[in-house]
């Protein structure tokens, strides 16, 4: 056990050496970080409660999900009636379903046999089994019901909520904020925290906008107050508008393109009125139909509708055939930024509330870093006075371990770009104490084997032996306990487990390389008699 061949003696040396290598850039200033080389400019990122953010628990609007998969059932069930020439009436929609009469009652069976089409399989992630997302059944007299399982909508809000969390990334990305955290939390929040960003209703503003862009036709048959006043005529409904000076605007229900159809959008600046506007680009298809529809409208009022709401309703004046085009509505210059970042990162699937939101100020995360850095230097010398007093030169030797292990910690996180959080630094203080405790292992033993009579160098090789097995046991069981923490828990729970597993793992290494290496060094030295324990 105390021998070590000259290549592991180079290698120990070498992850000690890397260590403090990739451990230096976390003292260093960002100016001075410039001067370094790209890869040794690699700093632990700092967590929400170390460095100041905002931070929002966001939940989806399932009913929302539900009404739209309900309402596209329902084109679908009348689009499909229509190509078979099946009589129908009564199609309406429930909260949970669709219901539609067939007539005449002797094809009802050839309906339902239609209808039954339209169901889809989906397959069951668990036992990876296959069902149709539609149980269509005949109710009583000639009535048809649809009804979406429950296996299926749950697949939807799951699909649906890994969407919304690439399309919140996306939007908080393009403002250049680096190390945000959105995560998942149960089957329908969304965990989103944002290091340095301290302005969460902006926050707020960029990421629970729903952001769903259609361009559509303005119905001229009637004014929207007639359309008020009366009924609007079929296939076109009225819709809010955001414009000073309207209220409302009789809009065509079919959409020319919508926001899917966008491969670009940029906040600039209008020419002629110099206020501020969003140029968008449109794809091939989009433009195409978006071309004819502007060729064959010349002269007619077309909508630009977010979010249900028309932001601005210009005259056609020239057919629009390079698919690019803007769109202006009295926006101020944050108003226009934040307008393109939605547009470019998608719209969400469904809308989101807000149910928590937090901020915490830089002045309070750099109050946690001092914090902490306290904790860890109070519990750094404590554990060394306790070491050296209790065991004299092997102390010394289990703290300059110690000393190596904080580094390789260090070295590992931001190597691995791991944040650091406040219970982060609970975890490497945490280790602190777990690291000596293999140290303790090994020199409680040592006395016991000097107790027993034997020579020092047998003492000490039986001692490092012995305690081996019980080591390797302790730091098993606390990674186990580590990877239960991240696989179940979440956020600073996550940051703690993370770096709790670090340090179990860098501690065996130290208790049972840079312990023993030292030990071996100083008896191929020093040639001892005794052990000074």
């Amino acid at each position: 056990m105390l021998y070590f061949s000259r290549w592991k003696v180079l290698l120990i040396v070498g992850i000690s050496l890397v260590g403090i290598v990739f451990t230096l850039p976390n003292f260093f200033s960002t100016r001075q970080l410039a001067s370094l080389p790209q890869w040794m400019q690699l700093k632990m990122p700092l967590g929400l409660d170390l460095q100041g953010g905002s931070h929002l628990l966001l939940q989806m609007n399932v009913e929302e999900l539900r009404k739209e998969w309900l309402e596209s059932i329902t084109g679908d069930v009348r689009q499909t009636l229509r190509q078979e020439k099946i009589g129908y009436s009564g199609l309406a929609t429930t909260r949970d379903e669709v219901r539609v009469t067939i007539r005449p009652t002797e094809q009802v069976d050839a309906g339902l046999t239609k209808l039954k089409a339209i169901a889809r399989p989906t397959t069951n992630a668990i036992f990876g089994t296959s069902t149709l997302d539609l149980d269509v059944t005949r109710g009583e007299g000639d009535v048809i019901t649809l009804k979406p399982t429950q296996a299926a909508l749950n697949e939807r809000v799951t699909n649906a909520l890994g969407s919304t969390i690439e399309t919140i990334r996306r939007r908080i990305d393009s403002t250049g904020t680096t190390e945000p955290v959105i995560q998942r939390q149960g089957r329908e929040r969304i965990l989103v925290q944002v290091p340095g960003f301290n302005d969460p209703a902006r926050l707020k503003t960029l990421i629970g906008k729903t952001a769903k862009l259609t361009f559509q036709l303005v119905d001229t048959t009637m004014t929207a107050q007639e359309a008020q006043t009366g009924a609007p005529p079929p296939g076109s409904a009225l819709v809010t508008s955001q414009e000073e000076g309207e209220q409302a605007y009789l809009l065509q229900k079919r959409v020319i393109v919508s926001g899917e159809d966008l491969i670009d959008a940029q906040p600039g600046f209008d020419q002629r009125s110099n206020e501020p506007i969003v140029s968008f680009r449109f794809n091939s298809s989009g433009a195409q139909r978006f071309g004819k529809t502007t060729q064959e409208n010349v002269g007619r009022p077309f909508a630009i509708v977010l979010d249900e709401a028309v932001i601005s309703a210009p005259v056609i004046r020239e057919p629009i055939l390079g698919g690019t085009g803007q769109i202006s509505g009295n926006f101020s210059v944050e108003e226009a930024n934040t307008l393109s970042v939605l547009l470019r990162s998608g719209a969400l699937p469904a809308s989101l509330d807000v149910i928590e939101e937090r901020s915490v100020g830089p002045s309070l995360g750099a109050d946690s870093i001092a914090a902490g850095r306290t904790a860890t230097l109070i519990g750094f010398a404590a554990v060394a006075a306790f070491m050296i007093l209790g065991y004299g030169l092997f102390g010394l030797f289990s703290i300059t371990a110690l000393f190596i292990n904080l580094v390789l910690i260090t070295a590992a996180m931001s190597l691995m770009q791991a944040t650091l959080t406040l219970p982060g630094i609970a975890g490497i203080v945490l280790t602190m104490g777990m690291s000596v405790d293999a140290n303790v292992l090994i020199n409680e033993r040592l006395r016991d084997e000097l107790r027993s009579g034997k020579s020092a160098i047998l003492a000490i090789e039986t001692a490092f032996t012995r305690a081996y097995g019980t080591i390797l046991d302790t730091n098993m069981t606390g990674l186990l306990a580590a990877m239960i923490l991240f696989w179940l828990g979440s956020g600073p729970v996550r940051g703690f487990a993370v770096t709790l597993a670090i340090g179990i793992i860098a501690s065996f290494f130290t208790a049972t390389t840079i312990t023993r290496l030292l030990v071996a060094e100083w008896i191929r030295w020093t040639r001892p008699t005794t052990v000074p324990i």
